[in-house]
C-alpha cells in the first residue's frame, strides 16, 4: 500500500534560529566524534575520549515551551524527520506537540554524519548515527532543566523527575514548564547522562503520525522544484547527448520566435534556453538547432564496457577478506562455479534534478534538495569564486534522492546558466536529460566458486569487479581502506554464512566515459544478489531445500536465522503452489539490520513474471518509528523489483539509449506484489532500513523463477526470452 512520506513546516528560518531567533531560549550545544579517518580536518587531532567534540547540532527550548532540533539530516521521504523527533522528544520528556525541526544549513564542522565524517544523508545510517548522541545531548538537556527547577525550589534534584515538557516535584506537587525555565538553565551537561530504559520509552516504539504528512496532503510543503521568488527567470538545458561532447554550432533563430523565450545561453559543453516560464524555455530548447562534436567517446557502446570489465575480472584483485585457506579447501572438493552481472542504473526521481540561483557579483544564494548540503555550498563557491560565506544554500524537501542528490553536478550547471542571467533563475532538467545525464549505479561481474563438504559450504571464493564510486566520492576513505572501496565489498566481505575457507576479492573497473554515482544500495544490492542466488544453486548441488540449507550455514547468526524462520512460516513455505509458481528466498546482513525475505512468483509461457506476494521478516532492533519502518520497507522492494524486472541503462555511440519511462520501465501499480512486513522485537540499536528493502528483493525474485521454471538466471534484469525458451540462460 502507497503511503505519503512527509515533514513538519516550521516558519522559522535558519538565519534566525542561529543568531538568536528565539529570543530568551535555552541553547544546548551537544558534540557527537567525527570520524577521523575519513575526515581528518574536521576535528582537531587529539584522543577520541579526551579531545572536545565539535558541535554537530542544537537543541533550543524557547520560553513557550518549544522545542526546536536543528537537524543535520535531510528528509527525502524516508521519515527521518519524524524519528528524531521522536528520539529528542523521548529522552528530553518534551511535550510531543512542541517539538519542530529546522533544517541545518551547511557546515561540515558543525553537522558531520558521524559515521560518514561528512555532512551528507545516505547509507542508511541517520538514524544508526545518531541514535546515541541524539538521546545523550537530550537528556542532558534534562538533567540541566532538572538542576534548574531544583534550584529555585531549593530541593534536592534527586527528588525530581520531568513529563511532557515539565518539571515536576511531587512531594511539594509543584510544576515548572521547560519554557518557564529556558531562561535559567544553564551548566555543562555530563558526557554521559543516564538514559531511559526501553521499557520506559513512551514514543519509541510506537507508531507515529508523521510530522509532515499534513503539509505534503494539503499542497503547501516546497520542495526545490516548488521554489518561486519574485522575478524569477525559468530555464531548462541540453548537455552533449555523448559523453564529453562539445558544442559546434547553436541556431537558435527559431528559439527566440518563441513568445516568452527570452534567451539564450551557450557553453562549451551546453545550452540552455531562458524563459518566462517552464514550457516557453521547454519549447525554446526543442526549437533549437544543434550541432554537436560527440568528442573521444562516441563510439563507446554498452558491448565494449561489457567487454572490457569481464576482462578485467580474470585478474588476481585487492583481498578485502581472507579466512582459513579458501585455495585448499576449493581444491579438495568439487568446485561449482557461477558468474553474475547487474547493469547500469539510473535514479529515476520523482522530482527532476532542479537548483534555483541568485547570483549577484557579492553573493550566491540556491534553492534545492540535496543530500550535501556542504559540499553544495563548496562547489557553488568555487564555481562563482566566492568565499565560501558568500554562499547561501536553502536545503528544501527532496523529492526522491537514492544517491543521486549526493552528487553536486546540477549546482554547476545551474550557476554556469545563472552566470549568464540577470536576477534569479530556476534551471530544470527535463526527464530525459535527468535519465541522459545521470551518474549511474555501477556495472558490476561477480565471479563466484565454491565447494561443499557434508552439505554445506566449505570454500569460498567471491571476486566483485566494478567501479569504485567511493574513490572518486570520498577518497580519504578509499585510500584509508587500503584501496578497497568498502561498499564495493559491502555484503560480501561479511556474507553471514559459517563458510570456514573464503577469499573475497575486488577489482576496480572503471567504465569507458560513463560516470558511476552513489545508487540507493549500491555495493550490497550488487552482492545480495549474487551471493543469494549462488546460495540457491548450491542448495540444489547439495540436494537440499533452500532454506534448510540456510539454516545449516546460520547457527552463529541468531538474528538472522530468527528473521530467516519467521520469513519462512509467514510465507508458507514448503506448501505446494501451481505449475510454474515458485518461492524463493534471500536473507542479508545489511546496514545493520537483519532481514529475509520470501517471494512467491508466477511465470507465464512467454516469459513473463508476476510478482504474487513479497513477505520479509527484520531485526532492525529497536523500532524507533514501527510505521515508518514498514513504509520504507514496501517502498524499497517496489524499487528493488522493478530493477530485478526492468531496470537498465544501455549506451549506443557514446550515449543512453534510455530517456523517459517508455523505455526506463517502473513497475506499475497493477503488477506491485502484496507485500507483508514482520517485524521483530529487539533491544538492539537500530539498523538501517532505507536501502535493506531494495537489497532484499531482487535475489528473492530470482531464487522464485529457478524454483518454478529450474532455470538458473544470472543477470538482472530477468530475460523474458530466456524464461520463454527462445534462448539459453
Amino acid at each position: 500500500m502507497a503511503r505519503l512520506a512527509t515533514v513538519h513546516a516550521n516558519t522559522t528560518s535558519r538565519r534566525g534560529l542561529l543568531t538568536g531567533g528565539l529570543v530568551g531560549g535555552f541553547v544546548l550545544a551537544f558534540h557527537v566524534p567525527i570520524a577521523r579517518a575519513l575526515a581528518p580536518n574536521v576535528t582537531a587531532g587529539a584522543p577520541a575520549q579526551t579531545a572536545p567534540f565539535a558541535p554537530n547540532a542544537f537543541i533550543r527550548i524557547d520560553r513557550a515551551g518549544k522545542t526546536l532540533l536543528v537537524m543535520p539530516q535531510v528528509e527525502m521521504g524516508q521519515g527521518v524527520y519524524t524519528s528524531i523527533a521522536m528520539i529528542i522528544a523521548e529522552e528530553l520528556d518534551a511535550n510531543w506537540n512542541n517539538v519542530a525541526l529546522e533544517a541545518a544549513p551547511p557546515n561540515e564542522k558543525l553537522y558531520a554524519n558521524p559515521m560518514l565524517g561528512v555532512q551528507a544523508t545516505g547509507n542508511s545510517n541517520s538514524i544508526r548515527a545518531f541514535w546515541m548522541p541524539l538521546r545523550k545531548a537530550a537528556a542532558g538537556a534534562r538533567l540541566l532543566l532538572i538542576q534548574a527547577a531544583a534550584k529555585q525550589w531549593n530541593v534536592d534534584p534527586a527528588s525530581c523527575t520531568t513529563a511532557n515538557g515539565a518539571v515536576l516535584h511531587k512531594p511539594s506537587n509543584r510544576m515548572l514548564t521547560y519554557g518557564a525555565l529556558a531562561d535559567s538553565a544553564n551548566g555543562t551537561p555530563p558526557a554521559d547522562p543516564p538514559l531511559k530504559s526501553p521499557k520506559d520509552f513512551r514514543l519509541i516504539g510506537k507508531p507515529q503520525k508523521r510530522l509532515d504528512t499534513p503539509a505534503k496532503v494539503n499542497g503547501k510543503e516546497i520542495y526545490g522544484i516548488d521554489v518561486m521568488l519574485p522575478g524569477l527567470k525559468f530555464a531548462t538545458i541540453a548537455a552533449s547527448p555523448t559523453f564529453g561532447g562539445k558544442v559546434t554550432r547553436v541556431d537558435d533563430s527559431k528559439a527566440k520566435q518563441i513568445p516568452g523565450v527570452q534567451q539564450v545561453v551557450v557553453l562549451d559543453d551546453m545550452v540552455a534556453v531562458i524563459g518566462d516560464h517552464m514550457w516557453a524555455a521547454k519549447r525554446g530548447l526543442d526549437a533549437l538547432a544543434v550541432i554537436w562534436d560527440p568528442g573521444a567517446n562516441a563510439q563507446v557502446d554498452s558491448a565494449q564496457i561489457w567487454n572490457q570489465i569481464r576482462a578485467a575480472s580474470d585478474k588476481d584483485g585487492l583481498v578485502a577478506k581472507k579466512v582459513g585457506d579458501a585455495d585448499k579447501a576449493l581444491g579438495d572438493g568439487d568446485k561449482i562455479e557461477a558468474r553474475f552481472e547487474v547493469p547500469f542504473l539510473a535514479h529515476a526521481t520523482m522530482e527532476p534534478m532542479n537548483c534555483t540561483v541568485h547570483l549577484t557579483p557579492g553573493g550566491c544564494e540556491l534553492w534545492l534538495g540535496t543530500q550535501i548540503a556542504a559540499r553544495v555550498q563548496s562547489t557553488a563557491a568555487a564555481i562563482a569564486g566566492l568565499p565560501l560565506d558568500k554562499v547561501i544554500v536553502h536545503n528544501q524537501l527532496i523529492g526522491g534522492g537514492f544517491g543521486r542528490r549526493l552528487e553536486p553536478d546540477m549546482v554547476i550547471k545551474a550557476i554556469r546558466v545563472a552566470q549568464h542571467v540577470d536576477g534569479p533563475v530556476k534551471v530544470v532538467w527535463t526527464r530525459e536529460e535527468d535519465m541522459q545525464h545521470d551518474l549511474y549505479r555501477p556495472i558490476y561481474y561477480n565471479r563466484l566458486t565454491a565447494t561443499l563438504k557434508d552439505g554445506v559450504v566449505d570454500g569460498w571464493h567471491h571476486r566483485i569487479t566494478g567501479s569504485s564510486v567511493v574513490a572518486r566520492w570520498l577518497p580519504a576513505a578509499f585510500k584509508a581502506n587500503h584501496d578497497v572501496d568498502f561498499d564495493t565489498v559491502d555484503s560480501a566481505i561479511d556474507v553471514p554464512y559459517a563458510i570456514p575457507n573464503l577469499r573475497i576479492e575486488v577489482v576496480r573497473d572503471e567504465p569507458p566515459a560513463v560516470p558511476t554515482g552513489f545508487w540507493r544500495g549500491v555495493g550490497p544490492n550488487n552482492n545480495v544478489f549474487a551471493i543469494e542466488s549462488f546460495i540457491d544453486e548450491l542448495a540444489a548441488k547439495a540436494g537440499k531445500d533452500p532454506v534448510e540449507f540456510r539454516r545449516s550455514m546460520l547457527t552463529k547468526q541468531p538474528r538472522l536465522l530468527g528473521a530467516l524462520n519467521l520469513a519462512a512460516e509467514k510465507s508458507g513455505w514448503g506448501e505446494k503452489l501451481p505449475p510454474r509458481h515458485g518461492r524463493g528466498v534471500s536473507v542479508q546482513v545489511s546496514f545493520a539490520s537483519f532481514i529475509a525475505t520470501v517471494a512467491h512468483v508466477e511465470v507465464d509461457s512467454q516469459g513473463g513474471v508476476h510478482l504474487h506476494r513479497l513477505t520479509t521478516a527484520i531485526d532492525t532492533g529497536i523500532a524507533v518509528n514501527p510505521d515508518t519502518i514498514i513504509a520504507q520497507l514496501q517502498g524499497g522492494m517496489i524499487f528493488g523489483s522493478t530493477a530485478a524486472l526492468w531496470g537498465e541503462i544501455t549506451v549506443a555511440k557514446g550515449r543512453v539509449r534510455q530517456s523517459n519511462f517508455h523505455d526506463y520501465r517502473m513497475l506499475r501499480m497493477n503488477e506491485a506484489p502484496v507485500i507483508d512486513v514482520h517485524l521483530i522485537q529487539s533491544g538492539e540499536a537500530p539498523g538501517g532500513i532505507g536501502e535493506t528493502g531494495v537489497t532484499t528483493a531482487p535475489p528473492a525474485i530470482r531464487n522464485a523463477i529457478y524454483a518454478a521454471t529450474g532455470i538458473a538466471l544470472r543477470r538482472l534484469p530477468i530475460d523474458r526470452d530466456i524464461l520463454a525458451g527462445k534462448k539459453t540462460a
